[in-house]
């Protein structure tokens, strides 16, 4: 049995076609990615890098001195977006404490915003301002006495 329909030759121009398309596609997607990736981070992590460094020793001596205080912080959004925190030391919460926070979204949408707490009914802190929609970078500030201690945080 012979196939009745003639069979095209496969030419240079069908190759150049594919090649063509298949770089195309590489090429378009690699653009897309680069511009998704320059609009969700400017690049910047500290504004300089020389100064960061110098300070490094400082922020690890900070650092283990806050894990020596054994604190553990408990920090989440209600249902009023409003910034809850729970700090415990050996399972039982901490009492007399300084709580202060600054919220701000990690890639400048929103202007930032200091945060007030007020101590809630079973021992925990309650912000009183509402945090805006979407994603927020928190910097909270706990202290007591001489101790404090320093989170970072993002809330969805």
């Amino acid at each position: 049995m012979t196939d009745k329909r003639a069979r095209k030759a496969f030419t240079g121009w069908h190759m150049t076609a594919i090649l063509v398309a298949f770089f195309g596609t590489v090429v378009a997607v690699n653009f897309t990615m680069a511009g998704l990736a320059m609009s969700t981070f400017g690049g910047k992590v500290v504004e300089n890098s020389y100064v960061a460094s110098q300070q490094y020793n400082k922020l690890l001596a900070r650092a283990e001195a806050q894990d020596r205080l054994g604190w553990v912080p408990s920090i989440t959004r209600d249902r009023d977006r409003r910034v809850r925190i729970d700090i415990r030391k050996d399972g039982k919460p901490l009492a007399g404490l300084r709580v202060g926070a600054a919220a701000s979204h990690p890639l400048g949408r929103t202007p930032p915003l200091a945060l007030r707490f007020v101590a809630a009914e079973d021992g925990g802190w309650r912000s009183v301002e509402p945090l805006a929609e979407g994603r927020q970078r928190l910097d909270i500030t706990i202290a007591r006495g001489a101790d404090e201690a320093r989170y970072r945080i993002d809330l969805q």
